[in-house]
This record gives structure tokens, C-alpha cells and sequence, in this order.
């Protein structure tokens, strides 16, 4: 895929790239008050705010609209700040390019949506403005992908990605689970498209914004969206996610920035070592599932003939309760072993099945 690295086209010289602004534009006051506080940080690159708010439930406040994006041009007037906005139709694609907003992005719940990204796709070609894609609600590589290749097919080449997280039934910390070996996925499928972190959409709230703003650091991510209010608790959406221009220094200017690499010969030279004693170990531990493997279907052959279903739970509730004892013990982490486990059960389930189907498969020749 041809893409424009992110210093081409996105405004630089800032140690992280940070798009902030609040979550709804819902005055030309507050706006204006937002956009100034950002300036005065010095940290931010681009101004945002949700002109057009899609909701879950028809009655809630669904943004401005046209009149919210004169606010944000007159803002842009003031500080120099270039502007991104959430686009969902085609309709919204050409009133911000006729109005002359410098990014675009999709949002999660578009980019669910094949036809809307088409139908978006078709409205920008001719265009040269950058857009930014979030991942969709759920959890679905090939959702995200195809979104992005649609809209390098209508000739935009200055794409990047958002993580948002992703919708889950489960209850737990995070407003969307953050899920992230979705976008490292990404990365290896795109190993040339940014990728910026939704730090605001995966916490839902702001105690957790920090933590999850230095994970993505950690990855190796290219920036942030972070959502900014001068008074949050009175914001018309998300208010608990969102940030004072005050808080969100406090939040930037406590990240740790890594380098992607290091030009430094001997951490080089040992590094290799190290990730070559890594490379025997997955060797072992591939040989070893191999063997286990083979038991599996003798197991599952022994079972067969024996005339005895496939699925033991029993015998599960043993495995898990034995391994995650022992996984303690080596300072393993529990969810970490559960979830091997689960995998290496699905596989040992399928094996079986398979050789009860052969069974079946004969004895109707």
C-alpha cells in the first residue's frame, strides 16, 4: 500500500503527535475557550470536536452540524490549529471539504459499515486531505483493513489508523476493551500506516486515561486522540472521559516516549542474544505442543472406540485448576495461562472431533 509517512503530511515537530479538543463542539463559546487552552499548552497538533454525533437513541444531542463547523473555522483563524472531524456520509465529506477541514476521520460506527465507507470513499476521490480511520465496534481485523483499502482506493495516500478498542458483553475497567493485538495485526498486515491511540473511547473514564495513553507509547504508536473540555463534568457527551486542557499536560508530559530502535552496538549485540535464546524456546515449545498433539488423538482415537464423547469437563476443570496453581507458583499471570489453555484446548477438541467424524465418514461408505 503507498502511503505518505506520517511527518509528510501531519503537523510535526512535537515529541508526541496529540489531536485533542472535546467531544462535542457545543457552542462557538466553548469551542473557542478549548481550542485556546489547547494552544496555550504547546502540545497539541490538531484541534477536534464531534460536529455530527451519531447516538445510540433517537432524542439524545446529535451534534450542530454546519453551524458547529464555523466555530471551528473561526477557532482555526485564532490559534493556527488544524482541524479534524468525524465524517459518517458523504454529505458531511463535502461540506467539510468545502468548508476546508484539514482531516477527516471515520468513526467506529462507520466503519462497521462497508457501504458507508464506500459510499465516503466515493466523496473523497479527487480529494488530498488526510483521513483518519477507527477500528470498527467489534472486533474484526478484516472490517478495519477493508475500510482502510477502500479509502486508498479513492487515491487518498495520507491515511491513518485510530484505536478506539473494542465493544465487549463482558464488564470490566475499560468502556471498550482495548484488545490490542488487533492493531499490532494491523501493523504487521500495514507495516506503513500510523497508527494513533483512542485512549478517551477504550477508558470511558479519565482515571485510566494516563495508564492506556503510555501503553500505546509503549507499542510504539505514532499519537493520540485525547478528548478535552474546559469543564468536563457539565460536557453534553462523555463527560467522564473527558479531560481540562490543565489535565491533559498533566497526562503528555507524563509519558515515557521510547525510541523504536537503538543505534547503540552492544544493546544491539545483546539484544540478538536474547531474542535468540527466545528463538530455541519457541522451538521447544513447538515440539512439545506437537507431542501433546499426537496424545490428543490417540486420546481421541481410544475415545472413539470406546463409544465416549469428545468434551470432559471434569477432566478441564482439573487441567485449568492444576495449571493456573502451577502458573502462579512461576509468576506466570493467571488470564494469561487460561487463555493458552482455552486455545490449546479448542485445538485439542478439533483434532478429536475430526477422528469421530472420520469415524462417521466410513461407516456410511
Amino acid at each position: 500500500m503507498n502511503l505518505l509517512p506520517l511527518n509528510e503530511w501531519f503537523p510535526d515537530g512535537k515529541e508526541v503527535n496529540v489531536i485533542s479538543g472535546p467531544c462535542s463542539a457545543e457552542s462557538r463559546e466553548q469551542v473557542l475557550e478549548t481550542a485556546r487552552a489547547l494552544k496555550e499548552t504547546g502540545l497539541v497538533s490538531a484541534f477536534r470536536a464531534g460536529i455530527w454525533k451519531p447516538r445510540t437513541r433517537p432524542g439524545a444531542f446529535e451534534g450542530y452540524g454546519e453551524p458547529a463547523l464555523e466555530w471551528m473555522l473561526e477557532a482555526k483563524e485564532e490559534t493556527g490549529f488544524p482541524l479534524a472531524v468525524e465524517v459518517a456520509n458523504a454529505a458531511h465529506v463535502e461540506l467539510c471539504l468545502k468548508k476546508g477541514i484539514d482531516i477527516l476521520w471515520i468513526g467506529a460506527r462507520t466503519s462497521v459499515n462497508p457501504f458507508s465507507v464506500q459510499e465516503i470513499a466515493d466523496a473523497l476521490k479527487g480529494a488530498d486531505v488526510p483521513v483518519f480511520i477507527k477500528n470498527p465496534i467489534n472486533p474484526d481485523l478484516a472490517l478495519w483493513q477493508g475500510a482502510i483499502e477502500r479509502i486508498h482506493g479513492a487515491g487518498i495516500n495520507k491515511i491513518a489508523a485510530i484505536h478506539r478498542g473494542f465493544s465487549s458483553f463482558e464488564s470490566g475497567p475499560f468502556r471498550n476493551e482495548p484488545m490490542w493485538e488487533l492493531p499490532i495485526k494491523l501493523k504487521r498486515q500495514i507495516p506503513e500506516l500510523p497508527i494513533f491511540c483512542d485512549p478517551s473511547h477504550i477508558c470511558g473514564n479519565r482515571d485510566l486515561l494516563p495508564y492506556i495513553s503510555q501503553k500505546a507509547m509503549d507499542l510504539n504508536m505514532q499519537g493520540l486522540m485525547l478528548e478535552s473540555h474546559p469543564n468536563p463534568e457539565v460536557a453534553m457527551t462523555d463527560a467522564k472521559q473527558q479531560v481540562t486542557p490543565a489535565n491533559l499536560v498533566k497526562i503528555i508530559k507524563g509519558l515515557s516516549v521510547r525510541e523504536a530502535s537503538s543505534d547503540d552496538q552492544e544493546f544491539t549485540s545483546h539484544l540478538e542474544e536474547l531474542r535468540e535464546k527466545i528463538d530455541e524456546l519457541d522451538k521447544s515449545i513447538l515440539l512439545k505442543l506437537s507431542e501433546r498433539m499426537n496424545i490428543v488423538e490417540k486420546i481421541g482415537e481410544y475415545k472413539r472406540d470406546n463409544k465416549v464423547t469428545i468434551l470432559q469437563v471434569n477432566r478441564w476443570d482439573e487441567i485449568v485448576a492444576k495449571r493456573t496453581n502451577l502458573a502462579d507458583a512461576l509468576a506466570l499471570g493467571k488470564p494469561f495461562v487460561e487463555k493458552l489453555l482455552e486455545l490449546i484446548h479448542g485445538e485439542s477438541i478439533r483434532k478429536q472431533t475430526e477422528i469421530m467424524n472420520s469415524e462417521t465418514a466410513d461407516s456410511t461408505k
